[in-house]
């Protein structure tokens, strides 16, 4: 069997609005993330750990910042391309984790549907999805209210 393990990570600062969306869904929040697309930094996390898993590249590689193509889309499609890879490349998504790390807006209410949500636009079955939040107890760039940044393994085999 051929087992491999990808590692994503990506981070947004803070702009104007009231929301953000995280792993696909929309928090209510007196900020939003600023970013090219969604600024969705959970399912940019997820992406860059498949497509690390199976040598494709990164994120930037497949949806350049700098296409108008991709500005304000929705990264679940990110997610769902990077997932069609993994199957073209002959492998199965065994397992998805994500850490969401920020101060503000509280994460845990939110876990369960981030949860159902990357499963679903992965195409993987719910139980081999985790999402976890953390803080950095007031330290750096998401201690200060500034952004939040997020951290992603997946695992993927094929026989």
């Amino acid at each position: 069997m051929d087992i491999r393990v990808g590692n994503g990570f990506d981070v947004h600062g803070f702009t104007e609005g009231d929301s953000v969306i995280l792993c696909g869904v929309r928090i209510p929040f007196d900020k939003s993330l600023d970013g090219h697309s969604d600024a969705d930094v959970g399912f940019h996390a997820v992406t860059d750990a498949l497509l690390g898993a199976i040598a494709a590249g990164d994120i930037g590689h497949w949806f350049p910042p700098s296409d108008d193509t991709w500005r304000g889309a929705d990264s679940g499609h990110f997610l769902k391309i990077a997932a069609a890879h993994v199957r073209e490349a002959g492998f199965r998504i065994a397992n998805i984790d994500c850490t969401i790390i920020c101060e503000l807006p509280r994460i845990k209410p939110h876990i369960e549907e981030m949860c159902e949500h990357v499963a679903r636009v992965a195409g993987i079955a719910r139980q081999r999805v985790s999402v976890k939040a953390t803080t950095t107890e007031g330290l750096g760039f998401p201690g200060r209210g500034e952004g939040i940044a997020a951290m992603a393994t997946a695992t993927v085999a094929r026989p």
